[in-house]
């Protein structure tokens, strides 16, 4: 099966994330889309303050997002009513301007059918849990059927049986979506001991077997290169490679589906950040993750992701494969980006030309206005019809 035939797990549908201070409004994040394939790596590059670390708190529902919709397995579990509501706005302001006839008619339409959006929204966003556990419930009260049918005398079936029924009615869709935060020490409760912190998913989803939880944060600690008697100790007994390995060990517990790991290395030594991208990559293999990887550090995200997307200043402006963006960059600032990446070669550092970007400069989007476009198959740029004529006659399309 190739990439493009894979299973999307994740759609992000024109995703706007809007901060307010008193009148001014930071766009944060601004029409951002693209999906993550079941299986694939996704990485986020960018600057700081682009917009990539907002991105993924989106996705996990930290932030309630402005507009736009977020697709996990086919449900939307985040959706934004900001542009539905500006629509409504903007079509009452043109119907008090005196618009009359066909176009009084439209206007009438646009504002009933932006109603109905807007109550979509709020339906599919309260009843994403709720549809999600009934799955789960169902699919437990499937899977002992059978088993039950043969052993109903079994006490120890039983008590697996309503302990997992438990577990399936307090489960909500989002709790498969777990993030690795950028700072290991910021992100880990002091008081809470490691075994507190790894389980405490666990206890929220409704786990009361002790020797259970003690089991799998056992299992989950050997897993992530940590022995258990580490269990006992706080976070600040640990070096950052540790506290990282923690943090890690907190998300896959859960068994989620999709890991978003925000910046994960940036704060730790080189030697120990190829150790932590090394475990990511095991436990890639084993668990059969699906991650959305943020970082500014494109020889990394080259090294462990399948796909890139490049954001500035809130926009994503270009997305490929890593292979065929570290060879055919077509945005001027994935080029600026690219060409700062250091080489561990003195001569080839005194030769190398650092390519500087300036959005004004190398763009007018007076009249013509830029959309994001694919320009060769899985190659997508954010560009207007004058750049897009001449990506494709650069590239002899």
């Amino acid at each position: 099966m190739s990439a493009s035939d894979k299973e999307i797990l994740l759609r992000v549908e024109n995703l706007c994330q809007y901060f307010k201070s008193g009148s001014y409004e930071n766009k944060a994040v601004d029409n951002v889309s693209f999906d993550i394939r079941k299986g694939e790596v996704f990485g986020l590059v960018g600057e700081s303050g682009c917009g990539k670390t907002t991105t993924g708190r989106s996705i996990i529902k930290i932030y309630d997002i402005t507009s736009g919709s977020i697709y996990f397995k086919g449900q939307r579990i985040c959706a934004g009513t900001r542009s539905y509501r500006d629509a409504i706005k903007a079509a009452r302001k043109e119907l008090r301007s005196g618009a009359d006839g066909e176009r009084r008619k439209e206007l009438e339409a646009s504002i009933s059918a932006n109603r109905e959006e807007i109550r979509k929204a709020k339906y599919d966003h309260k009843n994403a849990d709720r549809l999600y556990a009934e799955k789960q419930v169902a699919l437990v009260k499937e899977k002992y059927a059978k088993l039950l049918a043969e052993s109903p005398n079994d006490a120890e079936l039983k008590r697996r049986y309503k302990d997992e029924l438990r577990v399936a009615k307090n489960t909500k869709l989002i709790t498969q979506i777990q993030m690795i935060f950028q700072d290991p020490i910021a992100s880990l409760d002091p008081r809470m001991t490691v075994r507190e912190i790894i389980s405490e998913g666990l206890v929220i989803n409704g786990i009361r077997d002790r020797e259970y939880i003690d089991e799998k944060v056992y299992e989950i600690l050997k897993m992530v290169g940590l022995v258990r008697e580490h269990a006992g100790r706080y976070p600040h007994e640990f070096s950052g490679g540790q506290r990282q390995r923690i943090g890690i060990a907190r998300s896959v517990i859960m068994h989620p589906d999709l890991l978003i790991a925000d910046e994960p290395i940036s704060a730790l030594d080189v030697s120990i950040q190829a150790q932590v991208i090394n475990l990511m990559n095991e436990l890639r293999d084993q668990l059969g993750l699906t991650i959305l990887f943020i970082a500014h550090d494109l020889s990394v995200v080259k090294y462990f992701s399948d796909r890139i997307g490049v954001m500035y200043y809130g926009n994503m402006v270009e997305m490929a494969d890593s292979d065929e963006l570290f060879a055919h960059p077509m945005h001027p600032y994935t080029r600026s980006l690219l060409s700062a990446i250091p080489l561990p070669d003195p001569h080839s550092e005194k030769r190398r030309v650092r390519i500087t970007y300036n959005a004004l400069a190398a763009h007018d989007y007076s009249t013509d206005k830029p959309s994001f476009r694919e320009i060769i198959p899985g190659h997508f740029v954010h560009c207007n019809d004058a750049e897009e004529a001449a990506y494709r006659e650069e590239f002899g399309l």
